[in-house]
């Protein structure tokens, strides 16, 4: 009872850490970190934030989330809705909750039937939690389909069951490597030759040999799983996706990434992550510090450049994931809020509607774009030369690479493992154990798997 108690808790610290992922793309905008500290206040204080718009004759719906960085663009989008369509006006009360209280309360409504609002953010490693039984959310199936032609598909399917969509996407959260290209010129590497991990292995050796060792070529993290995710995605594994739920850790793709990992720390063209990730005030340093040359990461990373390491303008790009075999899929999906309506709302069919305009529309995504600096997953911007050629836009600006540009490079790559009930599980065992193991104590790879395995199978 103590170790599953344990492994809940780390799970809603690992769910947090993904939701880093998904709500504070805040760039440098005063407003929109002003945004952030309200939000942080809230979460701190366990307070509310309520704020309602739309005209008072509008159709009146609920909608809770986390981040009040999404309802201030929820906020953005009734009025936008409401100039395209007035005749369905809607009136809407925002209300943010702090991330583990608004989880709890919405199963908690949806469970007694009574309480639940019309429409909520759920974040991405949560949302099977919302799926089990006789599903208490409205199918968004109608609603999505004016748009579901441009939308990548996978990015749906992660909020999906047997054969009805329940989330309307936020991001793609496509995993790209970013390169600092001053210290691979300086040393004479060329990222853009970098195909495979074995380029890579062999660009890491040449930069150690350049720098005297002063300079690695990434770092690896013992506090998150994204390499993992991005090795199973390469070999199309997925460590959680067994029949009934079952899990299965002793993948070849687990394998070959720790081995390989283990191998750059030991030979020293790899540091493990300060803090244990790079996303972190000690990972932004280490960046900063010029101690790394690059490491893969989604997207929504952009942001932490623009807010924490201003100094790197001009100096990072990005490109497509190196891949163990030639034909791999180089990208991955990571992290995500799926958006639902209830099937309590009086008005489910308004709420879905609204809801998939303001995420999955061609201008519900210039907005995502614009305001919060996500990757889209309307795939009809990312041709669109008003948004994709915007020189003045700040991600645009900031980068030696148009990350419209890879991403229309690995469209048809981008993959995204399930997320199940053991997800949490298997995230924590990894990031207090396996990985520690492997890479800071140099345990053997097949024996800390057999024992991840033989722990995770007890656990389910």
């Amino acid at each position: 009872m103590k170790r599953k108690l344990t492994v809940f808790l780390a799970g809603a610290v690992t769910a947090a850490m993904m939701l880093s992922g998904c709500s504070s793309a805040a760039g440098t905008d005063p407003k929109a970190k002003a945004d952030t500290e309200a939000q942080e206040s809230a979460a701190e204080d366990n307070k509310e934030v309520v704020n309602t718009v739309g005209p008072d004759s509008g159709t009146h719906l609920n909608m809770w989330s986390f981040a009040e960085l999404h309802n201030t663009f929820y906020a953005d989008m009734v009025g936008r809705w409401n100039k395209e369509n007035p005749d369905r006006q809607i009136q809407v009360t925002f209300t943010t909750y702090p991330f583990s209280d608004m989880h709890n309360k919405l199963i908690m409504a949806l469970q007694t039937g009574q309480g639940a609002p019309d429409l909520c953010d759920v974040e991405i490693g949560q949302f099977p939690n919302f799926l089990q039984g006789d599903v208490q959310l409205y199918p968004l199936n109608d609603a999505l389909k004016p748009y579901q032609k441009d939308l990548v598909p996978s990015r749906l399917d992660v909020y999906s069951k047997d054969g009805n969509y329940y989330g309307a996407p936020t991001h793609v959260g496509a995993t790209v490597m970013y390169y600092n290209t001053e210290i691979l010129d300086q040393y004479g590497i060329d990222y853009t030759k970098i195909k495979t991990w074995d380029d890579y292995t062999e660009a890491g050796k040449k930069l150690k040999e350049a720098s005297d060792g002063k300079v690695k070529m990434t770092s690896v993290d013992t506090g998150g799983v994204d390499w993992l995710t991005v090795a199973m995605s390469e070999y199309g594994e997925d460590w959680a996706a067994g029949k009934n739920g079952s899990v299965n850790v002793q993948l070849e793709s687990v394998k070959n990434m720790l081995a390989m990992q283990q191998a750059w720390l030991t030979d020293g063209t790899a540091m493990i992550s300060p803090a244990g990730i790079v996303d972190v005030e000690e990972g932004f340093q280490n960046i900063l510090d010029g101690n790394i040359a690059s490491f893969p990461k989604a997207l929504w990373y952009m942001s932490r450049f623009v807010n924490y390491m201003p100094e790197m303008k001009g100096k990072i790009a990005l490109a497509p994931l190196p891949v163990f075999k030639e034909g791999q899929n180089r990208s991955v999906g990571i992290g995500g809020t799926g958006t639902v309506v209830t099937k309590q709302s009086a008005n489910p069919e308004l709420a879905a509607d609204f809801i998939t305009y303001a995420k999955c529309s061609p201008e519900g995504s210039r907005q995502i774009w614009e305001q919060l600096g996500f990757d889209v997953c309307n795939t009809d911007l990312w041709t669109d030369d008003t948004v994709t050629k915007d020189s003045s836009n700040q991600y645009i600006s900031f980068f030696k690479t148009n990350p419209f540009d890879v991403l229309n490079e690995v469209k048809s790559e981008i993959n995204t493992l399930s997320i199940t009930k053991m997800t949490p599980a298997i995230n924590d065992y990894f990031c207090t154990t396996t990985l520690n193991e492997v890479l800071e104590d140099g345990k053997d790879v097949d024996e800390a798997l057999q024992e991840a395995q033989e722990y995770l199978e007890l656990e389910q």
